[in-house]
């Protein structure tokens, strides 16, 4: 209570309505799988469009993963996933690389035998993956200084100071002078002395690698010596300061601490010159970069697992769909199906799994492989998505026009634009499969009607009505959790009402506070009847809210528990619209 000490007036703030709660997002979706390149094992950043991924997970080109022949598994799975789920409709994503073995590409500047680790340099990749298999060139640039320029040069730059020769037509006499403070001193430590007639350069570099998928990244303006601002270390550092550039430069220089601005200037002259150019330009090859084997389930302890991957995403409480792009198509499948669920079943984690069918299974193994999941927190589609292969092009016949995709990413997205268009409470059905040439698998009315009743959710050509999902069942055999929608409505609604509740712990547990309650959850589910989302031609028939006397015992007070009991009445998809149609005599009363 507020102090009322001395006479005056008391102006305050009080408020004459409840707490609101706010509805969460539904739509962020999480993949998890390996890919060209990108930190392992740990989140991305939000992304919001393929160009996002491509910046930091590379393109759209196969895998070289070790432990695969066939090469239409080698596909990068969970890059076309992004790609269709962005075509489809999905807005927000993240993406945890998995990896298994992987190596990075590197190359030396500098390394003598035998070398100690101080006076090296070394050029690598900044993660591992065959797409860090690229050219580094290096290109030094120069500019005339006079002495007002030398003067106000940053601490740790290079000048090259040219003086006539002892002789006529003797070449000039190239000398370099590093800054070290107000002072221009040569390698022995002999000062420089500037005159107004002084002929002075000042030296940087500009650097740009260029990988195995054809990104070219460049930087400018970098200089040699480890004070300067633009260190060529310092910017290319194998743990730089800034996320941004952690996640998004695709190289790194390994600068021993032995290594001087001359020493580093020399080895960078001393590389050989770039075949066909004329600027000048020096360059190294990177090489050894590995994609590893297919990555396994594992430990979530254990760095580059699909488990460990989906560790990363625990924290992230806007995930609500999450998917393993492609994993069915390893040997792992059914370990990575478990992770999945297993991630989605967490307490309070509010996620659905997405779970591809394995590539090329019949019907009746399908229905062999849904026997061992049961999962109210999972659904299971069918069959995989021929699509067009945008790596094709035109006179190279060994890059297939067409590619076979898992169904999980096009489905994220269906996911994501029925939630925008329609609402989550909406079942995420009779919906087109942006992008799809055809299916796998050509499923027809009989065959559904086999896999349908188990959970399957069959994707379909409908004739005159195109590709569409044809199934929004969950992978459980409990008759109350039987749809899709009816799980991601409920995630929704427990999220919204966990988040939105938060206030109210440490409240004092009394009738005011049971009041607030009611009329917080109240007032959201109202508004939840009135859009649609709940069944009822009345408030009372759509949905209740108690809180009081008759939810809580002495032991719940006692102990301090506030009990709070809440139904609804969900509205469930239309799956079977039946029209009974008889006929009628000319006379026949209605």
């Amino acid at each position: 209570m507020p102090e009322y000490l001395a006479p005056g007036v008391y102006v305050e703030e009080t408020s004459f309505r409840a707490n609101s709660i706010e509805g969460v997002g539904t739509s962020t979706t999480a993949f998890v799988g390996p890919t060209r390149r990108g930190p392992v094992g740990e989140r991305s950043e939000l992304l919001t469009s393929l160009g996002d991924f491509e910046r930091v997970y590379g393109s759209l080109q196969n895998l070289a993963l070790s432990d695969v022949a066939a090469p239409a598994l080698r596909t990068n799975f969970l890059a076309h996933a992004v790609r269709a789920y962005y075509d489809n409709g999905g807005r927000r994503l993240y993406v945890v690389r998995a990896a298994s073995g992987g190596a990075a590409a590197e190359a030396p500047l500098i390394s003598p035998v035998p070398a100690a680790e101080a006076d090296r340099i070394t050029a690598l990749a900044r993660s591992p993956g065959a797409a860090g298999n690229g050219r580094l060139s290096f290109r030094q640039t120069s500019r005339t200084a006079a002495p007002r320029t030398l003067d106000n040069a940053p601490d740790g730059s290079l000048v090259a100071v040219s003086t006539d020769g002892a002789n006529p037509g003797d070449p000039p006499v190239v000398t370099r002078f590093r800054k070290v403070g107000a002072a221009w001193l040569d390698g022995g430590g002999t000062p420089l002395v500037v005159t107004p007639g002084i002929r002075a350069e000042l030296l940087g570099l500009s650097v740009e690698f260029s990988d195995a998928d054809g990104f070219s990244q460049t930087f400018d303006e970098l200089g040699y010596g480890s004070a300067h601002p633009r260190y060529l270390g310092t910017v290319l550092a194998e743990a730089p300061a800034s996320r941004a550039d952690a996640l998004q430069n695709l190289v790194a220089l390994r600068t021993g601490t032995g290594i001087d601005t001359f020493e580093l200037q020399a080895a960078i002259a001393a590389l050989p010159a770039l075949p066909g150019d004329t600027e000048g330009r020096r360059f190294v090859t990177l090489a050894g970069g590995t994609d590893g084997a297919a990555p396994v389930a594992g430990a979530d302890t254990v760095a580059g697992t699909y488990s460990h991957a989906l560790a990363q995403l625990v924290g992230a409480e806007d995930v609500s769909i999450v998917a393993a792009p492609g994993s069915s198509a390893y040997a792992d499948a059914a370990a990575v199906q478990d992770a999945l669920i297993t991630h989605a079943e967490r307490r309070r984690a509010y996620r659905i799994a997405v779970l591809d069918s394995l590539p090329l299974h019949t019907p009746d193994q399908v229905r062999t492989a849904r026997a061992r999941i049961d999962s109210r927190y999972a659904a299971l589609y069918y069959p995989w998505v021929v699509g067009a292969n945008p790596l094709a092009v035109p006179g190279r016949d060994d890059i297939p026009r067409e590619i076979t995709l898992p169904p999980s990413g096009y489905v994220c997205g269906i996911y994501a634009r029925n939630d925008t268009e329609r609402g989550v409470f909406k079942a995420p059905a009779n919906e087109v499969v942006r992008g799809a040439l055809r299916f796998e698998t050509d499923i027809n009315f009989p065959t559904q009607e086999m896999l349908n009743p188990l959970g399957v959710n069959c994707l379909r050509y409908i004739a005159g009505r195109g590709m569409r999902v044809w199934g929004a069942r969950l992978a459980s055999s409990n008759p109350e959790w039987k749809y899709v929608s009816d799980r991601r409505y409920f995630n929704f609604l427990e999220a919204s009402i966990d988040r939105g509740t938060q206030w109210a712990v440490f409240e004092p547990n009394g009738e005011r506070l049971w009041t607030n309650i009611r009329q917080t959850i109240g007032d959201f589910l109202l508004n939840e009847w009135q859009s649609g989302a709940l069944l009822g031609s009345s408030v009372e028939q759509a949905f209740f809210v108690r809180c009081d006397r008759s939810t809580m015992t002495q032991n719940d007070l006692d102990n301090g528990r506030l009990v709070c009991l809440i139904g609804v009445a969900i509205i469930k998809p239309a799956e079977f619209v039946i029209f009974r149609i008889g006929q009628k005599t000319a006379d026949a009363r209605a």
